[in-house]
């Protein structure tokens, strides 16, 4: 997506991974530095679902990459271990460069910069996730130090710049796994909408053969790695239709693969229509069959027009055997103006999914870590937390998996206690009234229709550690638990004791703890009271 503030970002058009028939989650264990090689139908399916750690790595202030330039906090495995209890697969990670690149002719990356990156990858990818990196803002003009440019008069110097990044980057990553997948750029034009001009294009597809031959030629997994590269914009109509995009050639991939595989993937976007999906106003609030207002709804970009766009990717590109994603797509939040948009949104994404599904494609949701009027989160990144379960269940519905209950088997005990949030969850936080006692218990309630999820941080306030622990609270009437995680619950109704797990069960005096639950309910989505830790009431 576009840029800094980028609650919404380009209108661009989207499809996605294909192969069609493909299936989602298939299983298959590869030793961690070995490539399996897998073709295209395999790949799309093991990819499964997908999201976007949007407005972290590509933010910047000034044109100096910095992950919290753009309001979100410090990124943690413990916000990883939260997207793939979700039930996500894939994760794109957005990246640019920009001030952080050297002069030439050597362009020398900031080595502390590329160690961040990999730290940031590490965790996703140590998880057995896919990860996909890529070259984010360095080629919006807008952007302090932009030079990714393909209409700049330079093009022998942006080129050769390009170059020497990706070969520093390739080089990092070398002896990692197939479950690395790079990306040559982002949303990449002139920034002029409409028909592709040219040469621009020209370069872009330049761009993209220069990517592939500089990955390729570092060796290592590298040679038989899965590359995905853009045409126009990451639009459907003018990569697919005749307007300048062609293929890179892959002359440098392993001799290991066979002939008649690729080893070249499609980038993608779908944010359509537009002022549905991201223009901020709350004129169009709904989408899809299901809407009930003609006048909310946009005129077109409907299920049809989904199906029409997603099978010119299949056409133009899965027929000969390369397989696409799309890279980016989601809805803002427009609940101010509508209070049933969520409900749309979930529509959108489940159509999107389930349409990528049909062609054999896979999809990564675009979060940019913001919640509330006009963002895109699923997720809270300061207090790890679910804040848009219905569009997630939506996702996983359509991918054909299920929405896990409960975290990673990995997860250490470093990780089940959440950082203390920099800014607010997308609900504001309600202490549950009590005596004071040896704890504290703050809640964080997401609702949608008839599903909840509360996460509840629990904070020893005594003088002693706790080791051991069992919280006992009384959930509303019409309340039902149906799956947690970092406790267990019993029973699932009226008052509930959660029990501590292996990894979170001592509190040092003033350490905390965060648990959660998703439940349905039947109109009453409130807080649960009446809270005591160990026996103790709990303010």
């Amino acid at each position: 997506m576009g840029l800094t503030v980028r609650r919404a970002g380009l209108a661009v058009v989207a499809a996605t991974l294909a192969l069609a028939g493909a299936v989602y989650g298939v299983a298959r264990s590869t030793p961690a530095n070995a490539a399996a090689q897998l073709t295209a139908p395999q790949l799309v399916a093991d990819m499964g679902a997908g999201w976007n750690l949007g407005n972290q790595l590509e933010a910047n202030a000034n044109g100096i990459p910095s992950e919290t330039a753009w309001g979100n906090p410090v990124i943690t495995q413990a916000l990883i271990d939260r997207v793939k209890a979700s039930g996500f697969k894939t994760i794109r990670i957005p990246v640019s460069y920009l001030g952080k690149i050297g002069s030439g002719p050597n362009y020398t990356v900031d080595s502390a910069w590329l160690n961040r990156i990999q730290e940031v990858v590490n965790y996703a990818y140590n998880s057995g996730l896919y990860v996909l990196i890529n070259m984010h803002g360095d080629g919006y003009k807008s952007v302090t130090g932009s030079w990714l440019v393909c209409d700049a008069s330079d093009q022998t110097t942006v080129k050769a710049k390009y170059q020497k990044v990706w070969q520093q980057v390739a080089t990092k990553f070398a002896s990692y796994n197939d479950h690395l997948i790079f990306e040559s750029m982002n949303e990449e034009f002139d920034g002029q909408y409409g028909n592709p001009t040219q040469p621009c294009y020209s370069n872009i597809v330049a761009y993209n053969q220069i990517f592939v031959d500089t990955v390729r030629r570092t060796g290592g997994t590298n040679a038989s790695r899965w590359l995905l590269v853009p045409g126009w914009n990451t639009n459907i109509e003018y990569t697919t239709g005749s307007y300048g995009f062609s293929l890179p050639t892959d002359a440098y991939r392993s001799s290991s693969i066979p002939s008649g595989e690729q080893r070249l993937m499609i980038s993608v976007h779908y944010y359509d229509p537009w002022d549905f999906a991201g223009q901020e106003d709350g004129n169009i609030t709904q989408w899809g069959a299901a809407a009930t207002n003609p006048a909310k709804k946009s005129t077109w970009g409907q299920e049809d027009y989904m199906d029409l766009m997603l099978k010119k990717v299949h056409d133009a590109f899965v027929a000969k055997g390369y397989p696409f994603l799309v890279g980016e797509y989601g809805a803002i939040d427009k609940t101010s103006a509508d209070s049933a948009n969520n409900t749309y949104r979930a529509n959108f994404a489940k159509a999107l999914v389930a349409t990528a599904k049909k062609y054999g494609g896979a999809t990564a949701y675009w979060d940019n870590g913001y919640n509330g009027q006009y963002g895109f989160g699923l997720f809270n990144r300061s207090s790890n937390t679910v804040t848009q379960q219905g569009i997630i269940t939506a996702i996983m519905t359509a991918a054909g998996g299920t929405t896990p209950t409960t975290p990673p088997v990995s997860a250490s005990p470093s990780r089940s206690t959440s950082p203390s949030p920099s800014r607010s969850p997308s609900s504001s936080p309600s202490s549950t009234p009590g005596g004071s006692g040896a704890c504290r218990v703050v809640n964080a309630v997401n609702a949608w229709n008839t599903g909840l999820t509360n996460s509840i941080t629990i904070t020893n306030t005594g003088s002693t550690a706790i080791n051991g622990w069992n919280l006992v609270f009384t959930l509303p009437s019409g309340q039902t638990i149906t799956g947690g995680w970092s406790a267990t619950y019993s029973p699932a109704s009226g008052t509930v004791t959660a029990t501590n797990v292996s990894y979170n069960g001592s509190l040092a005096p003033g350490g905390s703890t965060t648990i959660g639950y998703q439940a349905n309910h039947t109109g009453n989505a409130g807080a649960p009271t009446g809270f005591k830790l160990n026996g103790s009431t709990c303010s």
